[in-house]
């Protein structure tokens, strides 16, 4: 038997399951900063997201459902990362959303130059290419977002999942294949 996380962990009762507890925020508190430090690293700063939010934000998505269960540490870390995603594609839209104009006066747009992609379209459209991915191999998301939203290691990833390095090496160049033939596609 695999100890590799899945929604079944989260339903199965586990004497040995981790809960969300102020004590695991304590002891991974870290390790959830340094992976929003590496997707923050990828982006252009914002004045109005930083590592803090985006953990934050994380716990309190994990934190609605009180009974939620965790296989181990690294299930909670894999679980975090979705979490983390949510939380940037979220902040994208809203960042987008203000943009198209929210209030704003209106201008003719001859008068101004567009600018190109922004990191929020470059988010949201990951995340369409991520959500199109999961219908064909849900096994390739969970290892997109944790590599590319949490930004964990190779390795990491491949304990957080429960499988091999060298399978996760493979899924991961699978999965950005996908990812690059679906993104050229849109544009």
């Amino acid at each position: 038997m695999t100890n590799a996380p899945n929604s079944d962990a989260q339903k199965e009762p586990n004497n040995d399951a981790l809960g969300l507890s102020e004590e695991l925020l304590a002891e991974t508190y870290d390790v959830l900063r340094r992976m929003a430090s590496r997707q923050l690293g990828r982006q252009r700063s914002s004045a109005t997201l930083n590592t803090t939010i985006i953990v934050h934000e994380a716990w309190l998505k994990l934190s609605k459902d009180s009974s939620r269960r965790f296989a181990d540490q690294s299930h909670y870390l894999a679980t975090a990362s979705r979490a983390m995603r949510q939380v940037l594609v979220d902040h994208s839209r809203r960042k987008l959303a203000e943009k198209r104009g929210s209030g704003a006066e209106h201008v003719n747009i001859d008068d101004y130059q567009i600018p190109g992609s922004t990191a929020e379209t470059q988010i949201l459209d990951v995340d369409a290419a991520l959500s199109a991915l999961a219908r064909k191999a849900p096994d390739l998301e969970r290892i997109v977002e944790c590599r590319f939203f949490a930004g964990l290691t190779v390795e990491e990833t491949a304990q957080a999942l429960g499988r091999s390095v060298r399978t996760v090496e493979r899924d991961w160049a699978r999965a950005r294949a996908y990812l690059a033939e679906f993104l050229d596609s849109q544009s």
